[in-house]
């Protein structure tokens, strides 16, 4: 049996432990929580950090690409877009999605490329109408990529995002390769963005364009690995993000490659043809040229017949009224 004072000093010892237990889960709670306010607050700071470094970013990849347009090549890339098509948040320009298409173009083609890129750090559609459209009149194309959008979703407009795009998408060539809108996981951006690609592909099949699924890959991918493929502004693309930017836009891009590459070495055999006989055009045109000449000059000083038989009964001597050259004198003349 046990005890009154046995059973009091059990419930006394459980009644320690609870108020132990309470103590140290709040206790542990209160550590938890500081640790995650001190978490998110250095979280804050190092967001903020990234975000003046994009903005030190943005006058040395804007110089860096705008160096590269003194560069010649075989074949022309020319890029429109904002930020991302700068590479902003990579470690260097060249590993943005653009750099990364550049190498595969090269690579695959076989040949030196010549990129052009038109993007303005922070441009929406309306800015790329207005600033980038005007210097694209100055280039013919091989390849052209159009990634541009993201930017008007802060300040969504469905009516004057259509007249941008068809004005931006007009004026590219037939062959461009424009981009859907990203993911962007928050449900009230992902909404304005459905709304954006129902119109980028809507136009684009219009006009005959190819849209690179950006949007699609970027989805499958997933919030999470997307955390860890952006840059610490949490916006910009990092260097695996933009590599996953690129192979959204590789089929389309390795398919305009293969033509361009195709016409030029059929264009070359051909010109290499056609100069062949041209060349032999000339060269027996002017051998029967100098056959013709040869044979003037052979007879220009030959005597005729006539002009034998007068030397034969003259003696040789030139007939009286006629120089050498047969030419009428005052010789013997006419009275």
């Amino acid at each position: 049996m046990i005890s009154i004072r046995g059973s009091a000093r059990t419930v006394s010892g459980m009644r320690t432990r609870t108020l132990v237990a309470l103590l140290s889960s709040l206790a542990g709670a209160a550590v938890v929580s500081g640790a995650a306010g001190f978490g998110a607050r250095a979280g804050i700071r190092g967001q903020r950090a990234a975000s003046q470094r994009v903005v030190d970013m943005l006058p040395v990849h804007a110089d860096w690409w705008r160096e590269r347009l003194h560069h010649e090549g075989q074949l022309t890339y020319v890029a429109i877009g904002d930020s991302a098509a700068q590479g902003v948040g990579a470690t260097a320009p060249g590993r943005g999605y653009v750099g990364l298409l550049a190498r595969r173009i090269r690579h695959r083609s076989r040949m030196t490329v010549r990129v052009v890129n038109l993007s303005v750090s922070g441009s929406t559609t309306w800015g790329a109408k207005k600033d980038q459209l005007p210097k694209l009149q100055h280039f013919t194309p091989d390849i052209c990529t159009v990634s541009i959008g993201a930017n008007d979703i802060a300040d969504f407009h469905p009516d004057k995002f259509e007249r941008n795009i068809r004005a931006i998408y007009g004026a590219v060539p037939s062959h461009a390769v424009v981009a859907e809108l990203p993911c962007m996981f928050v449900p009230d951006r992902e909404r304005k963005v459905a709304v954006a690609n129902e119109i980028v592909h809507r136009v684009a099949g219009e006009l005959g364009l190819t849209v690179a699924p950006l949007h699609e890959i970027t989805k499958r991918v997933g919030i999470r690995r997307t955390f860890f493929n952006t840059y610490g502004d949490l916006f910009h693309p990092n260097d695996r993000g933009y590599e996953i930017w690129a192979s959204a836009f590789e089929p389309a891009v390795d398919n305009r490659v293969d033509t361009v590459a195709a016409i030029r070495r059929y264009l070359s055999a051909r010109e290499a043809e056609e100069l062949g006989r041209q060349a032999g055009d000339v060269a027996h045109a002017r051998a029967e040229q100098d056959t013709e000449g040869a044979a003037a000059i052979d007879t220009a000083n030959r005597p005729s017949s006539l002009d034998r038989l007068r030397q034969r009964v003259t003696g040789s001597l030139p007939l009286p009224g006629r120089t050498d050259d047969g030419e009428p004198t005052d010789v013997g003349g006419a009275a």
